[in-house]
């Protein structure tokens, strides 16, 4: 991503749109919320307000809720038929896109980021799969003999929540603590994809399981013979998902898979794009504008977007879409549980709920920060420069923050809706006690003069 500072600015004699007006509207209202989406803090607000709306409109009108979020979509299509409702669509096609975008950054972390240098990131690796261990330990002690499928439900990190929380809280807590926790959810969320696609898929069909492979093959025969047409990819895209969700496979997997494919690479080197492009404008600011074409602009504008790679592009466009829409709308699904009393000591007190709250709470950040220390203790990983283990301590509790893919999980661990009921319930209180107790931490950590450990 292109940083402030060289981001191009058009003249102020140039035309501007009424975002970038000096409107009162846009001036003190428009762009001071589009400052505040662009923050971590700003697309977490997002979710938890649609959360919020979501408990509102379930525990006011539950009979809505529900009679909305069941409607039935079908597309016939002669031999082919799809049906689905509106909750099933949010959380099989718009979560593919959400899990398209995370493996994206996956990609781009592993070879060109935090995860690239196996030294640097073995200790928040190591506490990722710490606190994913100690979650799954934490809920399987507490219902040894009950419901086990739901094992997996507190492994899970919302990676805008915590960021949300991180930057709110831990505006004084050293910047290299923000590469720690993203570096640490995004092997969560690496992992979180494993078990997805390895432990809640069910009824395999192997003719529609070849056709994936046979549509991932056509993906990479596009990418070899040079193929550039997004429409063309976006069509196979379609068809593979359809096909995964067929197989039996959940059809987020088929947005994981994409998000590998997508290539990393520039299509033309930056530095000689930029010598043509360069010598393209000096032509340009050499004639009048009658004398320059469209399509001599659009062929600069066309190498220019060529000189970076599909990765960051597509990562540049979706990112907005999954954080401010998709995720807002698949919180509006499916956090919509009825709170009373009774439902709500249930939550904290049957086993399910009890394994959830205690597994994200205390098992995830013992889990993670002791293994942590056991990698720097026995082998060659060392505290990544500017922090310490107050500072990592600080912000593992930010680790059991799951909601939004924590709930993911409970639709697909339980098919009792009593069960999912009570697993929301306990994900939405677990949540909010890691939320607090990172932000005292967070707010603790920060206000104590730590000497820099090495």
């Amino acid at each position: 991503m292109a940083d402030e500072e060289s981001r191009l600015e058009a003249p102020k004699e140039f035309s501007r749109s009424w975002l970038r007006s000096e409107r009162p509207v846009a001036r003190l209202v428009a762009r001071p919320v589009e400052r505040f989406l662009a923050l971590e803090a700003g697309s977490a607000s997002l979710l938890m307000a649609a959360a919020v709306v979501a408990l509102l409109w379930v525990n006011v009108a539950e009979g809505s809720y529900e009679d909305f979020w069941t409607t039935k979509l079908a597309i016939d299509l002669g031999p082919l038929e799809f049906e689905e409702d509106l909750r099933h669509l949010v959380n099989d096609l718009l979560m593919a896109v959400f899990f398209y975008v995370v493996a994206l950054e996956v990609k781009r972390e592993i070879l060109f980021g935090s995860l690239r240098d196996p030294r640097s990131a073995a200790v928040p690796v190591a506490a990722a799969i710490g606190t994913m261990v100690g979650a799954a330990l934490t809920y399987v002690a507490i219902n040894l003999g009950g419901e086990l499928n739901g094992w997996a439900i507190p492994i899970a990190t919302d990676i805008a929540f915590a960021l949300g929380v991180l930057g709110l809280a831990g505006r004084r807590a050293p910047p290299e603590l923000r590469a720690f926790l993203l570096t640490l959810a995004i092997v969560d969320d690496l992992g979180t994809i494993a078990v997805i696609g390895l432990f809640y898929s069910s009824g395999i069909s192997v003719a529609w399981l070849a056709a994936a492979a046979g549509l991932t093959l056509g993906v990479l025969l596009l990418r070899h013979l040079g193929v550039r047409l997004l429409v063309a990819y976006v069509a196979l895209a379609g068809v593979m998902w359809l096909a995964v969700l067929e197989s039996g496979l959940h059809p987020t997997i088929a947005g994981v898979v994409l998000g590998f494919l997508t290539p990393a690479l520039a299509f033309h080197p930056r530095r000689q794009t930029g010598e043509v492009i360069g010598d393209q404008l000096t032509r340009i600011t050499q004639s009048s504008d009658a004398e320059v074409s469209e399509a001599t602009m659009l062929e600069t504008s066309r190498l220019a977007r060529e000189a970076v790679s599909p990765l960051a592009r597509m990562e540049e466009a979706l990112h907005p879409w999954s954080a401010y829409l998709i995720l807002p709308v698949f919180a509006l699904a499916n956090a919509g549980v009825p709170v009373s009393a009774g439902e709500l000591g249930d939550a904290l007190t049957s086993p399910v709920g009890l394994g959830i709250v205690l597994g994200l709470v205390v098992g995830a950040p013992i889990g993670g920060v002791l293994l942590a220390w056991l990698t720097v203790r026995l082998g060659p990983a060392r505290v990544p420069d500017g922090l310490d283990w107050p500072a990592i301590g600080a912000v593992a509790p930010l680790k059991g923050i799951g909601f939004t893919v924590a709930i993911f999980i409970s639709v697909l661990a339980f098919d009792d809706p009593a069960l999912q009921a009570e697993a929301k319930l306990a994900i939405l209180v677990a949540s909010l006690l890691a939320a607090v107790l990172g932000t005292v931490a967070l707010r603790t950590a920060a206000g104590t003069d730590r000497p820099p450990t090495g």
